[in-house]
């Protein structure tokens, strides 16, 4: 008989694999909601012309698109910026500003699955919107740095590291370059640290850099690495490169205020981020490990005229995307991800010759108050029904006798409180009250109250 598994690049979540899903879903979600962001989804599938009037006609290739039963060219999301720009663009009259959004999609693309990048996805992504300044700008890090930390991540693990198009416009511009050679300067600069080093220079080259001036870039790259920011101040002490040398140096010093700490640890001034040429108008930045062992963790920007391009709507907007699988391998690596599946609190056993029946209600009273429980669903012996409570991971064991019950510590096997049916009965009605668990009320103090 054949056996299926899933499509390549796509994965089954089995109990053990969703809790890890489950914990960094609820921690980006924490997060982001003490930063005021509100949670929104949109459509899995979307027209065709979304993605290519943002990436190009070339994006296709990249997408599961296809022509459906409609005659409309459409394709499943492999990003939820362009939705979620549409979205703002339809409201933006009626939202209160600065927007802002957060969301979990799950994402397709068809690329070559490998470590860090597989097929299908979920991704969070924060966006503000309506606010060009650089106090926006901080938020958005801000959050990133404290997303990374409620992960038990720190400086030693992770770097930020960010740069801004205007900024680096502005220094090629200083450094000679003319407009017409920066696209070509950029697309060395994003794969300079995966590309041979002559490699990088002939391109260069052939773009039109003499050597005097490949070697002076390459040197300040090299310079802003160690030195961050300090070091492009003398190619920018005047003009608008130095606005943005001024806006970038302000908006660090409000992200360290946000976080409370020293920035410097944590984010890197690095001209080799660009990313997208078509997508982003100002700051850049990308997630690292540390070790420089994965793919890029997170990475986002600022993005003025998408909505504009896509909605007819002139709103600025900075934001961030951040996948799972990376960010998986991480915590995984680290020791930081939490193993196994949610415990269940009791596990409901009982004599031989106890009615079902009473077995039931105490199990219906305490999943009714809030516990996980679990019981035997045909008649066992107690031995087998307690096996079965450790392999469940039951923290506690309830056994239901003739005449009253005892409670039990599942690891240990000790038996923590004993009770006979009128004061079990009294420990159920507390516990249908509210502002207790079933656990405090079977401590010995607690049961030789009920008692």
């Amino acid at each position: 008989m054949a056996q299926f598994r899933p499509l390549h690049g796509f994965r089954d979540f089995p109990p053990e694999r969703f809790a890890e899903r489950a914990h960094v879903f609820a921690t980006w979600r924490r997060v982001a909601a003490r930063y005021g962001f509100q949670e929104y989804d949109g459509p899995p599938l979307e027209p065709l012309e979304l993605y290519t009037r943002k990436s190009g006609a070339e994006i296709v290739e990249q997408l599961y698109a296809f022509v459906d039963k409609g005659g409309r060219d459409v394709a499943m999301r492999p990003e939820m910026t362009p939705t979620v720009a549409r979205m703002v663009a339809e409201k933006a009259s009626a939202l209160r500003l600065p927007v802002r959004w957060f969301s979990i999609p799950q994402l397709f693309r068809y690329e070559r699955a490998q470590r860090g990048r597989l097929r299908e996805h979920f991704q969070l992504n924060c966006d503000l919107f309506g606010d060009a300044s650089p106090a926006a700008d901080a938020e958005v890090l801000a959050l990133v740095i404290d997303v990374l930390r409620a992960f038990g991540l720190t400086s030693a693990d992770v770097r930020v590291r960010l740069s801004d198009r205007r900024l680096l416009n502005a220094l090629l511009a200083a450094l000679g370059h003319p407009d017409e050679r920066i696209p070509a300067i950029y697309a060395v600069l994003d794969k300079l640290e995966r590309t041979p080093a002559e490699v990088s220079r002939e391109k260069l080259r052939e773009a039109g850099a003499s050597d005097a001036e490949v070697d002076a870039l390459l040197a300040l790259v090299a310079r802003t690495a160690t030195e961050g920011a300090a070091a492009l101040r003398p190619l920018l002490a005047e003009g608008e490169g130095a606005e943005r040398l001024a806006a970038l140096e302000q908006t660090l010093a409000l992200v360290q205020a946000l976080i409370g700490t020293d920035v410097a640890p944590w984010v890197r001034v690095d001209l080799t981020i660009v990313r997208g040429l078509a997508y982003y108008t100002g700051l850049v930045f990308e997630v690292f490990d540390a070790q420089g062992e994965l793919r890029a963790v997170a990475g986002g920007g600022r993005y003025d005229n998408l909505l504009q391009a896509l909605g007819g709507v002139d709103m600025p907007a900075i934001g961030f995307g951040w996948g799972d699988v990376v960010l998986t391998e991480l915590l995984r690596d680290r020791g930081l991800m939490p193993t196994g599946v949610a415990t269940l609190d009791w596990w409901v056993a009982a004599d031989d010759d106890l009615a079902p029946a009473r077995v039931r209600a105490v199990v219906g009273a305490l999943r009714r108050a809030g516990e996980r429980v679990e019981y035997a669903l045909r008649a066992q012996k107690t031995k087998k029904q307690l096996e079965a409570a450790a392999k469940a991971g039951a923290r506690h064991a309830l056994v239901l006798r003739a005449a009253g019950a005892y409670a039990i510590d599942v690891a240990s096997g000790e038996r923590v409180a004993t009770l006979d049916d009128a004061a079990l009965d009294a420990a159920l009605a507390r516990l249908a009250e509210g502002g207790t668990t079933f656990t405090t009320l079977m401590r010995p103090e607690a049961a030789t109250t009920n008692a």
